[in-house]
């Protein structure tokens, strides 16, 4: 059986995803799919809308046959770190092909890049510490230097943020020496931002969520998810009372920022050049979590930076924890499967590269307490019994099995 593997976070599933993944099999050619998903907390430092294993049942129900987390310490990181972990789980699994969108959709020119940054390191590293020390953003400085660098018409757009998470995606099939065959998909309509909805079918994951926290009328999404997306939305709404989003843990960070000596804070990860002293003087001040980012956003900072170094905050993610990641996942976290996934592991698993772990209680890993103690945090997040419902998930849900 082969595998073709996608990397995500279906923040939620919708019918863009549904696209990608149909694309996905008809080009590979594949038997199965195996998602890598990203656990509660996000790439761009975000609380997931609804739980991990509400977003594997969904792809489940979708059209995906495996589902594994992205550690946390992968998940919560900068593209690069986030595309080394995602990458090797897929390697582990057993992939044959690795199928990402991309606003792109050159293969070709994603490979051509990747050569052209890995014959120019030097120079172009070089380039981007004097583009940031000039103030801009980390993204700014890379999409900067690479302009400078480069004039060859055939490579790709690194200011599109889709194209510069594929980039990284086949850097690290080259670096990690994969065997993995990678090719690309062009985003339909939606770009990744967008806040509002761009088609009749297809809308960003954004502008669902925009509209899911500005109204009740959840029905006004219908059209832009699959049904068994939108049923699980109003399930999950309906047994929490609610879905996850920043504001839900402003009071929890504004506390352990009030309570937190700077020095302390020093010592969580990306944190650093002073800015646990404008975090706790914005704490003392902001009314809201967003009130909290417009008084902390820099220049030279972009939000998704000081997102993710909020979420450390709040998780209580130490530079020791995170410095120390290695390249590589050291397990696969099953969260799902289908019948058709479950034949594929049972055919696959004693010569698998990484353990797949089902239960916690089975496996001590230093890595495993990361995305423990996250999970907890989000489930603080929510009032009443669903918050004590959360709480236990990770060591008393099953993997979810869909028969089909």
């Amino acid at each position: 059986m082969n595998a073709v593997g996608v990397i995500v976070e279906y923040n939620p599933f919708h019918n863009g995803h549904a696209f990608h993944l149909q694309m996905a099999k008809e080009i590979s050619g594949a038997d199965v799919v195996i998602a890598v998903m990203s656990g509660n907390f996000l790439q761009r430092g975000e609380p997931a809308l609804v739980s991990k294993w509400s977003r594997t049942e969904m792809s489940l129900l979708a059209g995906v046959d495996l589902v594994f987390e992205l550690p946390y310490k992968f998940a919560t990181q900068k593209a690069e770190t986030f595309a080394n972990g995602a990458v090797s789980i897929l390697g582990a699994s057993g992939c044959k092909f690795l199928c990402f969108g991309s606003e792109s959709g050159d293969i070709q020119a994603f490979t051509d890049t990747a050569a052209f940054l890995e014959q120019n390191n030097d120079q172009f590293q070089s380039l981007v510490k004097k583009n940031s020390a000039t103030g801009v953003s980390y993204p700014k400085a890379i999409s900067l230097s690479f302009q400078a660098l480069s004039s060859h018409k055939g490579l790709i757009d690194l200011s599109r943020p889709n194209n510069i998470l594929g980039l990284q995606y086949v850097m690290a099939i080259r670096k990690q020496k994969s065997q993995m065959a990678a090719f690309t998909v062009t985003r339909k309509n939606a770009d990744y931002h967008d806040e509002h909805f761009a088609s009749e079918s297809i809308a960003s994951a954004t502008s669902i969520r925009k509209a899911l926290s500005e109204t009740d009328e959840s029905s006004l999404i219908k059209q832009f998810v699959p049904s068994s997306t939108y049923t699980l939305l109003i399930q999950y709404k309906n047994m929490l009372g609610q879905f996850h989003s920043w504001e839900n843990y402003w009071p929890l960070l504004k506390y352990k920022l009030l309570q937190t000596s700077p020095s302390e804070l020093r010592e969580i990860y990306e944190i650093e050049e002073g800015l646990e002293n404008r975090l706790c003087q914005a704490a003392l001040e902001a009314s809201s979590f967003n009130d909290f980012m417009e008084r902390i956003k820099t220049k030279r900072y972009t939000w998704t930076r000081l997102q993710r170094a909020c979420v450390h905050v709040l998780t209580n993610s130490k530079k020791h924890e995170m410095v120390s990641v290695s390249e590589k996942a050291s397990y696969l976290r099953l969260l799902g499967m289908t019948a058709k996934g479950r034949d594929y592991l049972n055919r696959n698993k004693s010569h698998l590269a990484l353990p797949v772990i089902s239960k916690l209680s089975s496996y001590k890993e230093p890595d495993i307490e990361l995305d423990v103690r996250s999970s907890k945090i989000y489930a603080l997040g929510v009032n009443g019994p669903g918050q004590q419902l959360l709480l236990k998930q990770d060591f008393t849900h099953p993997p979810i099995f869909i028969d089909k």
